[in-house]
This record gives structure tokens, sequence and C-alpha cells, in this order.
């Protein structure tokens, strides 16, 4: 697995996506500060500490560069970080395995790298993909020759 670039300027349109996310009683949103702990634990335990250190990463700035699926009781379904362990990186995200398929993946990644589009990325790297078809279809995404290991080759071992 190595990394992929994705061109932000030449994105498609996030609405057909953010419709069927809508249709399907999901709400994408950028969280406020005051749901980090809130975030951190969901990611924790649903995804893995590591994710979760780098959401909390994610509430340094103002806004937080995070978004969130939350269904029609205001759950948290999935999220999408960027800018979180390295400035123009989009990742992490995850969306619960019990919604999968409904489009929030899709939602949240379009609504993450419009995000770094306006903020004045024109570029987003995609850090040790495990999903290389998924990016490539969606937004044309490309590997990166040369990226394996990647900048995660020094990480910390963990107990």
């Amino acid at each position: 697995m190595g990394d992929l670039l994705v061109r932000l300027y030449d994105l498609p349109d996030p609405a057909a996506a953010l419709a069927a996310a809508s249709n399907a009683g999901i709400t994408i949103k950028r969280p406020l500060p005051s749901e980090t702990s809130l975030l951190c634990r969901w990611v924790k335990t649903h995804f893995s500490e590591g994710w979760a250190d780098e959401v909390a990463m994610a509430f340094s700035t103002q806004p937080p560069t995070c978004l969130v699926a939350l269904d029609e009781s205001s759950k948290l379904v999935g999220f999408a970080c960027y800018d979180a362990t390295y400035r123009g990186f989009f990742g992490p995200t995850g969306v619960l395995e019990s919604h999968r398929g409904k489009g929030i993946g899709t939602a949240l990644l379009l609504g993450t790298l419009r995000a770094m589009s306006a903020a004045g990325y024109a570029y987003a790297i995609i850090g040790y993909s495990g999903a290389d078809e998924f990016y490539a279809r969606i937004v044309g995404a490309v590997p990166i020759n040369g990226s394996t290991p990647g900048p995660y080759h020094h990480l910390i071992l963990r107990d």
C-alpha cells in the first residue's frame, strides 16, 4: 500500500453523494469543538486509538478539519479528517460497518476534499490507502510512485 494523489481542482460535484446520504437519513456536518471528546472516544471504540489521536489533532484548528456523519437520531456513523497528521493529507476516515454501502463514505470523502480545496489546497494525499479502487473510482486518485512505506514508517510501536 502506498499513498494516492487527488487533484482537488477536478473533483466531482458532491450534490448527488450528499443527496444519497440524506435520502438514507444521514446528515454530514462539521463537528463543534465541544464534541471533541465524544468523537475521539467513538473513533477509539469503533476504529483505533491511533485514529482517535488523529481526530483530536483535527480539532486543534478552528474550524476543525473533520466532518462527521450522523444518522436520523443524531448518532455518529462515520467521520473523515484532513490535516490530522500531515498537512495536505486526507484521513483518517471510517464508516460503521452496519452503515456501509449507503454512500456515506463517498459523501464524507467529497465533503472533506471540498473543504481542503476551499482551504487553498490544489492536491490532497491519501496516505497508506487500503481502498485504492474506491478512491480511484470516486475522485480519480492515482498512486504516488515510490511512496511505500511513506511517512508513517517511523511510528512508535504500540503494546
